[in-house]
This record gives structure tokens, C-alpha cells and sequence, in this order.
């Protein structure tokens, strides 16, 4: 008898049981309304499941190629997309954002305007925020700063000028927050290349890795997940709700603002940081791809780089699974 060979089955078993059961629960107990699930182990897709509904309201049940609004899953394409120019030499990682967005100089609290680099843009360093996670009433709030989905039809010129008429929380490379830093560089890499960022992320990884469902548009609208977020019960449990363009939750000590439709709002423009959408199993290619060392679509000086922890650490006050490589993990 081959053991390693008999092993192997029992193994996938063992794990297709407790992800089927973690999904069933979440599911039955209407914590989640639907979902794609992709687990690869050493290359090779050992478990694949879509459960649940897509739409609630018209009971259209989830497929494995449903499309989601990535939200923040768009950081990792965008921040391979900007390491990966940087090995080229089309970019400079270490230079300020102003080479490109001269008039983006937001200041500290006494006044100065230092300069912000690419590389903490990416890393999360440059000392912005986001407005979801700013307390109700910040200067984020009085800016009206746009997170990326959120306000259909604005352009990035504005949101800009916007986020840099606020306070820096810190000096450029002394601390860590999640921000809209990954929105900034986008336009940076526009800007430095001639080239719009949507167009861009489709030279470099979509049409390398043959992904035709993900980018900054929605490839195939029948497909498009509907959007739930977590609302308050009357008996104080948390369910999914659907959510509408304007759609308001609370999200720590602040408000999450969300419009689904802003992705196919002429305006919009395109957030490096939280606005594309695409499949589950276009997401798992681009990690497998850069978990093999690139793949012959990015240098393996780029993999190795964003591989690397590029914030300071220990990162206080974090969730697990959270670190400090430069595709910072979803919001």
C-alpha cells in the first residue's frame, strides 16, 4: 500500500468537511448570504465551493465565477503593478509623490508639508488616513473625502485636493494606517507613465494571467454579486443588509459610506485601492503567480519585494492576519 498516496485523500477530506461546515453555519445563521470559497495547496485547487445566494432579494443562488466589487482586494494588483514598474525602472520607489501630483502637499499639525514617497504610499506610512476609520466630525469628514466606493462620479482630481487639505496623522515613515495612500499612487502611476491606471493594471497582470472577468469595470453584470454589509438587529445581533448607493453603516467610531453603482458611473475614477471588481478564482491566480516567484509576469525581485515587511513593526491595535508587507490586507 502507498500511504503518502492514501494520505492525500483523507487530508482533502478532512479539510473539505470543516469548510463546508464553517461555510453552512455562517450561511444558515445568516451571518453571510452567500460566498466563493478557493483553498490551493501547493499550486493544486484542493477545495471549491460556492454556497449560498448571489441576490437575496431574487434568490439567485451563488456560482463560482460570480463577480464581487473587490474592494480593497485591489491593493495587491495595484501594489504588484507599482513594485514591478519600480524593477523595470519606470518609477522611482523612494521618490516624493509631488514629482508627479505637484499640488498633493498635505501637512502635520504645525504647518509643514514634508515629503510623501511612493514606497510609503504603499506601505501605509505616509501618515493619511482613511475616513471610514476616522472618528464622525474629522477634517475628513468636513473635506468630504471619498474612501474609493463611495460618491459616484468623482474624479480624482477633486478627491486629491480634497484629502490634501487634511491633517497628516504622522510624519511620513514614523508610524502605521491603513489609508487611501493606494488611491494616491494609483494616480501617481498614471501620471509618471502616460498610461490610466486602468489600463495600466491590464498590461501588466490582466492580460499577462489571461484574467477576463477582473478589472475596473464589471465584466458581465449577470454575474455581479449583490452587496451586503453588516446592520444592527433590534435585538442587537449584526445581519447582512443590503446596501444601496449612500448606504451608511458604523464602523468603529466612524461611518462606512458605500455605492455599488459607482463602478459603472462615468467619473468615477479609478481607485487604486478599492476599485476594481472581479472573480475569486482571478484573485487566487494572482497570488499563486506571485507565490511561484512571478511566473515570468513580475521580476522575482518584485515578489521577493512585496514579500517583505515595509511597515514598522509590532503594528499595535491590529486584527490577526494583518502585517506589514506592501499589499497590505483587506479592509
Amino acid at each position: 500500500m502507498n500511504l503518502a498516496a492514501s494520505a492525500a485523500p483523507i487530508a482533502a477530506l478532512s479539510l473539505r468537511d470543516r469548510v463546508d461546515d464553517a461555510l453552512d453555519r455562517a450561511v444558515a445563521e445568516r451571518r453571510l448570504i452567500g460566498a466563493v470559497v478557493l483553498v490551493a495547496r501547493d499550486g493544486e485547487v484542493v477545495y471549491r465551493r460556492a454556497a449560498g445566494q448571489a441576490d437575496r432579494e431574487s434568490d439567485r443562488l451563488m456560482r463560482e465565477d460570480a463577480i464581487f466589487l473587490l474592494a480593497s482586494v485591489t491593493k495587491p494588483f495595484v501594489a504588484a503593478a507599482a513594485v514591478e514598474l519600480a524593477q523595470r525602472g519606470r518609477i522611482d520607489l523612494d521618490a516624493p509623490v509631488t514629482r508627479w501630483l505637484p499640488q498633493f502637499r498635505p501637512q502635520l499639525a504645525d504647518g509643514s508639508a514634508p515629503d510623501i514617497s511612493l514606497r510609503q504610499l504603499l506601505a501605509h506610512t505616509s501618515g493619511l488616513s482613511y475616513r471610514f476609520g476616522e472618528p464622525a466630525g474629522s477634517d475628513y469628514d468636513a473635506h468630504e473625502v471619498s474612501d474609493g466606493f463611495d460618491q459616484p462620479g468623482l474624479g480624482i482630481d477633486e478627491n486629491l485636493r480634497r484629502l490634501g487639505r487634511t491633517r497628516l496623522r504622522f510624519a511620513p515613515g514614523t508610524g502605521f494606517r491603513y489609508s487611501l495612500g493606494l488611491d494616491v499612487l494609483g494616480e501617481a502611476l498614471a501620471r509618471a507613465t502616460g498610461t490610466p491606471l486602468p489600463q495600466l493594471i491590464d498590461e501588466l497582470i490582466l492580460a499577462p494571467l489571461t484574467m477576463a472577468d477582473t478589472g475596473f469595470q464589471v465584466a458581465d453584470y449577470k454575474r455581479l454579486s449583490a452587496h451586503y454589509g453588516n446592520s444592527v438587529a433590534a435585538d442587537g445581533s449584526r445581519r447582512p443588509a443590503r446596501m444601496h448607493d449612500g448606504s451608511e453603516l458604523p464602523f468603529f467610531d466612524g461611518v462606512l459610506r458605500y455605492a455599488p453603482g459607482r463602478i459603472e458611473k462615468a467619473g468615477s475614477y479609478p481607485s487604486g485601492g478599492a476599485g476594481m471588481a472581479g472573480t475569486a478564482g482571478d484573485v487566487l491566480k494572482l497570488l499563486e503567480t506571485l507565490r511561484r516567484g512571478g511566473d515570468g509576469v513580475f521580476a522575482p525581485a518584485t515578489v521577493a519585494s512585496l514579500l517583505q515587511a515595509h511597515a514598522p513593526a509590532p503594528l499595535e491595535g491590529l486584527d490577526p492576519g494583518w502585517g506589514a508587507t506592501a499589499t497590505a490586507p483587506p479592509c
